[in-house]
């Protein structure tokens, strides 16, 4: 596909999971930000049952121009099939996906399975990374196979929560705790424990989202991420730093409140700077990401170091989040972030397209 030439761009939103409204804020962005001379936008919705819909308001804003766009889309319209529609017509334009569905349903590896075998190309990781990045113990399992530097847990199935204290003793493992699905983002789920009293109901927390929980010793450092593009050559962006303005960074410091400060980039020496954009790549290509990826670090000053605390696939990607402000202060705007994204699907689709399917 030649780089000048036009695209139908098929943007998923909404989903099946608990982070539904921040995937359709996120779409809302995209939308007004994408090229209309390089892109004919297509916005798909996902309800939260899982139908696949039309965007009906949101073409209809389209239609009259990017400005009558709202802040938040609506995962709501005529239902329609999911695999005809990203399919390019016979003569019609190059078709890409871009699915911006954050948690599971989405960013866990099922949506990109369902495009590989309709033969699109997609934003973003593959079903591997996807489903490995999304499953936070998985994950940990993974980087810990090579070498990278993580803060100590323990995982337990949605069976057995009640030897959770146990577990955590037996472990070793120091109070506060974090307490998480495994299989979750933006924080929802999460809880921190400060005693044992408060386990129990912190891992039926997490469990009411995730058959598996994944209890972490907590970090006393600074939150530094790192935003990752690329293909077989990945590179990195300035690192951000996260100040909470809570407890430790929730969903409402996130997404509601406001107040949490992002500091771009972060206040590092040179050194240091080097080792996490180093790190960041390493992580990414030990689960084989492809496209983009956020890493997030805990930097423990004068102890541990750097920590990979995970890697997100599909990052928060208002002008507001982290993600697209680490690149534009590298030097990327938000609109050409967005052409960087559909470049390298397409790249990454023709790659695999050449692999023999005969004996």
């Amino acid at each position: 596909m030649a780089s000048t030439e036009r695209v139908r761009l098929v943007v998923l939103f909404g989903g099946q999971s608990a982070e539904h409204e921040v995937s359709c804020t996120t779409a809302a962005h995209v939308l007004a930000a994408a090229d209309a001379d390089r892109y004919e936008v297509v916005p798909i919705g996902i309800t939260r049952e899982g139908t696949w819909v039309q965007a009906d308001e949101a073409r209809a804003a389209l239609d009259r121009g990017r400005a009558a766009l709202p802040g938040r889309l609506a995962a709501t319209g005529t239902e329609i099939e999911p695999l005809p529609t990203v399919t390019p017509a016979a003569g019609g334009l190059p078709v890409v996906v871009l699915p911006l569905l954050h948690g599971p349903h989405g960013e866990d590896g099922t949506v990109q399975g369902m495009l590989e075998l309709a033969g699109v190309p997609y934003v973003g990781s593959g079903v591997l990374a996807s489903a490995l990045c999304m499953d936070k113990v998985k994950a940990k399992e993974v980087l810990a196979g090579h070498g990278m530097p993580q803060g100590p847990y323990v995982a337990l199935r949605d069976t057995e929560l009640d030897v959770a204290p146990a577990t955590v003793a037996a472990a070793g493992l120091v109070y506060p705790l974090f307490v998480k699905p495994a299989n979750m983002g933006s924080s929802v789920g999460v809880s921190k424990v400060h005693e044992p009293d408060g386990l129990p109901e912190a891992v039926a927390v997490a469990a009411s989202y995730d058959e598996w929980v994944l209890i972490e010793q907590g970090v006393d450092g600074r939150e530094i991420e790192v935003g990752v593009l690329g293909n077989a050559e990945p590179r990195t962006s300035v690192p951000g730093e996260v100040v909470s303005s809570h407890e430790f960074y929730d969903y409402e410091d996130k997404y509601l409140d406001g107040t949490c400060d992002l500091l771009v980039p972060a206040p590092l020496d040179e050194a240091a700077t080097a080792r996490v954009r180093a790190l960041a790549v390493e992580a990414y290509r030990a689960l084989r990401c492809d496209g983009m990826a956020r890493v997030d670090f805990f930097f423990d000053e004068g102890g541990r170091g750097f920590l990979v605390n995970e890697v997100n696939t599909i990052p928060g990607f208002t002008p507001g989040s982290m993600f697209p402000m680490l690149w534009e202060a590298t030097g990327v705007s938000y609109p050409e972030l967005i052409d960087e994204l559909v470049r390298l699907a397409v790249e990454r689709h023709e790659r695999r397209s050449r692999f023999s399917t005969k004996r």
